[in-house]
């Protein structure tokens, strides 16, 4: 993917370094499984990421009040500062970062426009180890997130070190894929699929709410193809990017991640989709182009 010298996004804060303190659980997000703790200490266990998920989908809109016990405060004020490692704001991940959400803007905003509607950009926030969002508090261990309420996105970026080398989903555009992702649920918020879903899922029985959040995650793969399909017809993908992307979307099916972390699968626990269903959904994005074509709630996924 050729993205650098690019236009970058003003729309993200860099909290990394920021002193946080509490539980690093998060609430209402809608994020990437990541299928297990990460290692040397700080993460959940595969208990604590199940426990986590059902918390997520199944029950009420903030469940963290049930995990936290209150509100959780951190220090800084969100402003671009030293990583705690000491790397810069403006280093090459950062910018890749700005560079792919800029790309986003400028795609949604297109799409919005055509058909009369406005585009509201969302916030990316770039963080180290925990944070804490309208959603509640997150840590690293829970994968990238959307949070509806504050209509952000949260990225630890050494998650893109997981994704290659604990994985094997290597490459810029697998990594460009995530961003998108997560866009693709701040795209659902705004044409009302998020807010329609958290309210009825407060009805549904665990496992209909599993049914229809893996609706939702591959609908959220489905426009991120519908962006990567645009960025290509800009001239800025490469041979291999596609693959690049679809390989990282087999990697997080809720199938690949449950037969690596525990050695079997549980179908009826599923919430993002099995890895087969997530590539056909980015794939029919990319193959069309167009948003109407990722439809996910009428018949089967």
């Amino acid at each position: 993917m050729e993205w650098k010298g690019r236009r970058q996004s003003d729309n993200v804060e860099d909290q990394r370094g920021a002193s946080m303190g509490g539980s690093p659980f998060g609430r209402g997000g809608m994020r990437i499984p990541i299928g297990g703790g990460r290692r040397g200490g700080g993460g959940l266990s595969i208990g604590g990421i199940v426990v986590v998920l059902i918390i997520c989908w199944i029950t009420g809109i903030n469940p963290l009040t049930l995990l936290s016990g209150g509100d959780i405060g951190f220090d800084g004020d969100g402003s671009s500062q030293q990583t705690q490692q000491g790397t810069p704001a403006n280093d090459e991940m950062t910018a890749f970062v700005r560079t792919v959400l800029a790309d986003t803007e400028d795609t949604w905003s297109e799409i919005f426009k055509s058909s009369g509607q406005a585009y509201q950009d969302p916030t990316l926030v770039l963080f180290s180890g925990q944070v804490r969002s309208a959603c509640g508090f997150a840590s690293s261990a829970s994968g990238p997130f959307y949070c509806p309420g504050d209509r952000k996105l949260y990225l630890d970026t050494t998650f893109f070190n997981e994704l290659s080398q604990r994985f094997g989903a290597s490459g810029d555009f697998a990594e460009a894929y995530v961003i998108a992702h997560e866009v693709g649920h701040h795209v659902q918020n705004l044409i009302g699929v998020l807010p329609k879903f958290n309210q009825m899922r407060q009805r549904m029985s665990e496992t209909e709410a599993n049914q229809m959040s893996v609706r939702v995650e591959l609908q959220a793969d489905c426009f991120a193809g519908v962006w990567g399909k645009r960025t290509d017809q800009k001239g800025f993908l490469s041979q291999g990017d596609l693959e690049e992307a679809l390989n990282a979307a087999q990697q997080i099916g809720d199938d690949t991640l449950q037969k690596r972390t525990q050695g079997y699968v549980v179908p009826e626990s599923f919430n993002h989709g099995t890895s087969a269903q997530r590539m056909r959904w980015f794939k029919r994005g990319f193959d069309s182009g167009d948003m109407n074509s990722c439809d996910t709630f009428s018949g089967d996924v």
